[in-house]
């Protein structure tokens, strides 16, 4: 699943200005990357990328201003396919007259901005990425606690939203309830936020949809964020096994990136949103290089060791009682 992205979107989200074809805004991009059309200004177009939205920097059009007129009015009319989204002129430079001929028979907007090619090129990059990359929609809660993101899940009517309600009551902030879509930013990075028909929205049960910006103000609510670890809540069993020291390194992979995970016990008399707390607070001291559990694995490593020389200690003075005993026994009388 992937969102559409038109002209206007990129417009309105990377601060372009639009100096021909506001009517034409409504063209759909499909794609992330971004051209820059050095080699089709001389007229090579073997394999002219049309699909993806055409750059002009300086040193194109410093190229352009040296053609004449009817070559480069030939080599833009080239340039405008069906299937080209837009033209972006960067640094604040005029666009070529002949360009704007040619997009404007083929109805392709032509958008300006003031930012240097580069900063253009990064900014389109990242919000087109986004855009356009590919979503899974997970069924749980994802709260940002004191910056990390959790995805809370686990079976229906197992606490998750009323979880997540306590969380932000305690200062914490919301970004999806119920159903959250996530989509992989790069090799390590999972982004989660909230399909917009749910955004800043709590369902309990019993009560009904509440808002949650409205009812704890904007610090309430995110977004979106990076998804750092996973909570899966369970219905406590006597028969089920659950970590008890924190050696448990299990993972849950969504796309290519695999999310650290733990599982917690739901039983009656237990406060969920500390222990989600607690658990975000030891995951960030393990990143910093605290570990907990090797800590006290160290302290009992320690302790059998000191217990050790101890009764070698004690054996040993034992063994020389021992032997001195003996000695005064066979010891010969005067």
């Amino acid at each position: 699943m992937t969102e559409e992205v038109t002209v206007k979107d990129l417009v309105d989200n990377t601060h372009l200005s639009v100096a021909y074809g506001e009517d034409y805004l409504d063209r759909l991009i499909t794609t992330s990357d971004i051209s820059r059309p050095g080699l089709e200004l001389t007229g090579y177009f073997n394999y002219y990328p049309a699909k993806r939205i055409q750059l002009l920097g300086i040193t194109e059009t410093s190229f352009a201003k040296g053609m004449a007129s009817d070559e480069l009015y030939d080599v833009m009319k080239k340039m405008c396919q069906p299937e080209t989204p837009a033209f972006v002129i960067s640094t604040q430079l005029d666009p070529p007259e002949e360009l704007l001929d040619a997009a404007e028979s083929q109805h392709i907007p032509v958008l300006c901005s003031k930012l240097t090619t580069s900063r253009v090129l990064s900014n389109m990059t990242n919000f087109l990425e986004a855009k356009l990359a590919e979503r899974m929609s997970i069924h749980g809660e994802l709260v940002d606690i004191y910056g990390l993101g959790v995805l809370i899940t686990g079976d229906s009517g197992v606490g998750k939203s009323e979880t997540a309600l306590e969380l932000i009551k305690r200062g914490h902030r919301l970004i999806a309830d119920d159903r959250v879509e996530v989509y992989q930013q790069d090799e390590q990075t999972l982004i989660g936020q909230a399909p917009r028909i749910l955004r800043h929205l709590l369902e309990i049960r019993g009560i009904g949809i509440i808002d949650a910006m409205n009812l704890f103000g904007a610090g309430a609510v995110r977004s979106d964020t990076r998804v750092d670890l996973i909570v899966h809540l369970s219905n406590w069993s006597k028969d089920t096994p659950f970590d008890r020291l924190g050696n448990n390194n299990e993972t849950q992979r969504f796309f290519d990136v695999d999310v650290p995970k733990l599982n917690i016990p739901v039983k009656i008399g237990r406060n969920l949103a500390v222990l989600i707390e607690a658990a975000a607070m030891n995951f960030r001291a393990r990143s910093m290089g605290y570990d907990a559990t090797k800590v006290f694995d160290d302290n009992l490593t320690s302790l059998i060791k000191e217990n050790s020389i101890k009764d070698a200690r004690a054996r040993k003075r034992e063994a020389a009682i021992k032997a001195k005993n003996k000695a005064e026994i066979n010891k010969p009388k005067q």
